[in-house]
């Protein structure tokens, strides 16, 4: 199934020459987007970033925006309101301080559409609700911009409460470059079925191999710093994704040795895959689409707020410390601190 691709001729700038526009967060993506806009054409008194007393609200002043601290006032001025906290804070900054003042005819522009999947955002029905996601970290996003170079980016009108969401949509995918290499259609349920989908199904299995293929190679006799460096820290798996991006998934392999193509394609192939597929299916639909994370996650996000082992996250860091692997690359890592 192909997905339709806007590009900028599909936009209209001037949609939104006459509106004020809200930045909710000015963290990496927040910046770059805001820059960008403004060097669209959107004139810098149209901007304004709503932040906490931060750095990054000193770095929004640096840049030239206008800063408003309280969310509330922000959100009363707002004809669009991008969204760019993070995930687990946006219901309770949204719903208790932004939407009670948002206009009825605001739209609300989300770069991740877990909030919005599972419905955890009050909006009104007049309201819009859009989705603009670049798939690109943020200083990306604007240094593809400077260069005239457009970036990966999703987009979809989640809600159309004034009948112009999708028109609107595109003409802020425009506005931060995304249009200039394509925005493709999706929506909140597909990036986030892909985006929990990757950090609870692909990626941990991903550690995983690597985990048991340090230990078995280390059995057999390897030295941590072999390991080390073979497996990651000569940064040959990042350049294999960045050739697999450029090449194509498979077609990569060319750039290597008759021997690893051979290997690599006649293991692949050999492998069934079926017990992992299982898998990742069970993930996918008994923990991802039915939101059973999301609960599981809701329940414990005040607590990533503390510290030590109060936090949920520093546990799990703790815990994975503990891995061979975790422990062989500390130290490598002390005796070899001068090359990596």
């Amino acid at each position: 199934m192909s997905a339709k691709i806007y590009y900028d001729a599909d936009a209209d700038l001037g949609l939104l020459s006459d509106k004020t526009i809200v930045f909710l967060g000015f963290g990496n993506q927040g910046a770059a987007q805001a820059q960008n806009l403004r060097e669209s054409g959107i004139p810098n008194e149209n901007i304004l970033i709503a932040n906490r007393v931060d750095a990054y609200a000193e770095d929004a002043k640096s840049k030239g925006f206008r800063v408003e601290h309280d969310f509330g006032k922000a959100g009363e001025v707002a004809d669009v309101l991008f969204l760019l906290i993070p995930d687990q804070a946006q219901p309770r900054v949204f719903n208790e301080q932004v939407a009670p003042r948002l206009k009825p005819t605001a739209a609300v522009v989300i770069a991740s559409g877990y909030n919005v999947f599972f419905k955890l955002l009050n909006f009104q029905a007049t309201q819009d609700v859009i989705m603009v996601a670049p798939r690109m970290i943020g200083s990306s996003v604007r240094s593809l911009y400077v260069k005239g170079k457009g970036f990966p980016c999703f987009v979809s009108a989640e809600q159309d409460g004034t009948g112009q969401a999708l028109p609107i949509a595109l003409s802020l995918s425009r506005a931060i470059g995304a249009t200039r290499a394509g925005a493709i259609a999706s929506s909140a349920k597909e990036e986030t079925m892909m985006d929990l989908f990757a950090e609870q199904a692909l990626w941990p299995n991903i550690i995983v191999l690597f985990r048991e293929a340090f230990s078995v190679l280390k059995e057999a006799g390897c030295s941590d710093e072999a390991l080390c460096y073979e497996m990651w820290m000569s940064k040959e798996p990042a350049e294999i994704f960045e050739r697999a991006a450029e090449d194509g998934f498979v077609d990569q392999l060319k750039h290597h040795s008759t021997v690893s193509q051979f290997g690599q394609l006649s293991g692949a192939l050999a492998l069934d895959g079926a017990a992992t597929r299982e898998q990742f299916k069970q993930i996918l639909y008994n923990q991802v689409l039915n939101g059973k994370f999301c609960s599981e996650f809701s329940q414990i996000e005040e607590d990533l707020e503390k510290e030590g082992d109060a936090n949920p996250l520093n546990v799990l860091y703790k815990r994975s410390e503990s891995m061979e692997l975790a422990q062989a690359e500390k130290r490598v890592r002390a005796r070899l601190a001068g090359l990596v």
